[in-house]
């Protein structure tokens, strides 16, 4: 669900919650029309037909009541559960023209770690990316195969990293990478 349709979720809760209240304060107090302050809530008719049919009666509030308690523990989920694209943040970057170019940061870190896995020698990439957009921070883990060349990795990822900079337009204030090499073949 978007942000703005969980505004719209809870605003509703929150309304049906209140005219709820309020039509049970305007009942106990008699302010309704044809209402007795003095008189039980519910007919003595109603809980006579309620009690006719007993066996129905709860079984029809007992579902009411699943409903009821399956549909909020659905809208509590909705709301502790995380986003669906792992969201990290958002680079914004003004450009030359009036307005601002935004980028989710996950499709940044998913496409270096495409450009990094496209190197001699690399078999998986992991990239994490914090921080202000000018100057973020970004972690690069490596995992390389038993014979890749450490030259040609470090200046693959030195490369990767120069596309990324003018890609993005912001150069990382922090950068770190790891690089562990998988055990080879017997």
């Amino acid at each position: 669900m978007t942000d703005a349709a969980h505004r719209l979720l809870w605003t509703i809760v929150a309304l049906l919650l209140v005219a709820g209240g309020t039509v049970t304060l305007a009942a106990s107090f008699g302010v309704l029309p044809g209402g007795d302050p003095g008189a039980a809530l519910l007919s003595a008719g109603f809980l006579t037909r309620w009690r006719l049919a007993t066996p129905w009666t709860t079984l029809a509030a007992a579902v009411a009541g699943a409903l009821l308690a399956l549909t909020g523990h659905r809208l509590l989920g909705w709301e502790l559960r995380p986003p669906r694209s792992a969201v990290r943040g958002t680079l914004s970057h003004p450009g030359r023209r009036p307005g601002r170019t935004r980028l989710r940061a996950d499709v940044l870190v998913h496409a270096l770690e495409r450009d990094l896995t496209g190197g001699p020698g690399v078999r998986r990439a992991q990239v994490v990316l914090t921080g202000a957009p000018p100057r973020p921070d970004v972690w690069i883990r490596v995992d390389l195969t038993a014979d890749a060349r450490a030259a040609g990795v470090r200046d693959h990822v030195r490369a990767a990293v120069r596309r990324f900079a003018a890609t993005a337009g912001c150069q990382p204030a922090h950068l770190d990478v790891t690089a562990r090499i998988e055990p080879g073949r017997p």
